[in-house]
């Protein structure tokens, strides 16, 4: 039995800030940017957006009504949630109007949770064939105002169904992960900004790549011959294109050429959102899949997951017969072309309303935000979620 992703789709906040305009206003060369780590445009969550509304944006465009009864698991992987108890996957579940008999799941693990979320689906889905799963990867990446970290902020959710005969991509059973306790990227739970430490996050990011690739290589006898395209985790896009490299001696030369140019071509939606964490290796398949109309049914693509502190997974899938009637190509240009550039001016003001510490009792202006699904306020510690076409 074949399992894998059915339906895969994202939403972005309809706000957005220029990668050029931004340096040039915090004094830095635009090419630092755009050509060093590899960014046009960086989604801007309003005060309105969470990580919760993101994810039922994103899933909303993607789910039909045999979804909403087959689904009987949600697993909502996230570093950006908003309860150390209740999980966003509840919240999720009840704005999509899921099946009440389902289990509802949020997951940890930095940037990885998300494709943790994949490889449980498929034993839920191994065991319970008829059932769907739906996963999800959904964050805001904040790191403050002219911080070194504030050119890899972003904003997004990718959301996928799970089910078996998959029209979209097979996963295959092969798959190699690593773990190690290393402290490159954290954020503890008394502080609002995360800890970095960019130069040995990086230098991990490829070591867990090669790990894992290696081993993969092992296990399964597969070289890159075999391979149509690889995506990467990108919190930048020129961060999995440096990985790639490391390998690329492997390939013969028409190889090379072709991994590297469907790189360039799976990075195109990143430039355009930025990082978006536990969603930005699934969003680098999407675009992938949308951009490129020269790959077709049968070819493999293998994908790297990375979550600091830190877990590597190295996986991969078929695409299956006619996988390009089930993207939803137009609806996510139609998405960007509503974007709204704002300038430096407003993404500061934006991007310091906040939620209030102590859980006031806050409304706030929904005019502003034309999203189906959106925050509306706090109302006695509650956060209080409107879905418009429920």
């Amino acid at each position: 039995m074949n399992i894998g992703i059915d339906k895969i789709g994202f939403y972005a906040p309809h706000y957005y800030v220029d990668m050029i305009k931004l340096a040039e206003a915090r004094g830095i060369d635009p090419d630092k940017f755009t050509i060093g780590i590899g960014q046009d445009e960086m989604a801007l969550a309003p005060v309105t957006q969470d990580a919760v509304t993101l994810a039922a944006n994103a899933a909303l465009r993607v789910i039909d009504e045999e979804d909403r009864e087959k689904i009987d698991l949600v697993l909502f992987g996230t570093e950006s949630g908003i309860d150390h108890s209740k999980s966003a996957a509840v919240y999720l579940h009840h704005l999509l109007g899921l099946n009440p008999y389902a289990r509802a799941v949020e997951l940890k693990q930095a940037c990885y949770s998300a494709t943790a979320g994949i490889q449980m689906a498929k034993g839920h889905i191994a065991l319970n064939p008829e059932s769907k799963v739906l996963v999800i990867g959904a964050d805001i990446a904040r790191y403050g105002l002219a911080t070194p970290g504030e050119s890899t902020q972003g904003a997004g959710a990718v959301a996928m169904v799970v089910s078996k005969d998959p029209k979209l991509l097979a996963l295959e059973n092969e798959s190699t992960y690593f773990t190690n306790d290393i402290m490159d990227f954290w954020r503890p739970l008394y502080s609002e900004i995360a800890y970095v430490d960019g130069k040995f996050s990086n230098e991990q990011y490829i070591h867990f790549f090669n790990t894992v690739w290696e081993k993969y290589k092992e296990q399964t006898g597969r070289s890159l011959e075999d391979f149509s395209a690889l995506c990467f985790h990108v919190p930048y896009t020129k961060m999995g294109l440096k990985a790639l490299r490391t390998i690329l001696d492997e390939a013969t030369e028409s190889g090379s050429e072709r991994l590297k140019a469907n790189y360039e071509t799976s990075i195109q939606y990143n430039r355009k959102v930025g990082n978006i964490y536990t969603g930005s290796l699934y969003l680098s398949l999407l675009s992938l899949l949308e951009q490129n109309d020269r790959l077709e049914g049968g070819e493999r693509i293998g994908l790297y997951s990375y979550g600091s502190g830190a877990v590597g997974e190295f996986f991969t899938g078929i695409l299956q017969p006619n996988y390009q009637d089930r993207l939803y190509v137009h609806q996510h240009e139609e998405l960007f072309n509503a974007r709204k550039e704002v300038s430096i001016e407003e993404y500061e003001e934006i991007f310091e309303e906040t939620l209030s510490a102590d859980g006031s009792s806050t409304e706030f202006d929904r005019a502003n935000d034309p999203a189906p699904v959106y925050l509306s306020g706090i109302e006695d510690h509650k956060r209080i979620y409107v879905n418009r076409i429920k």
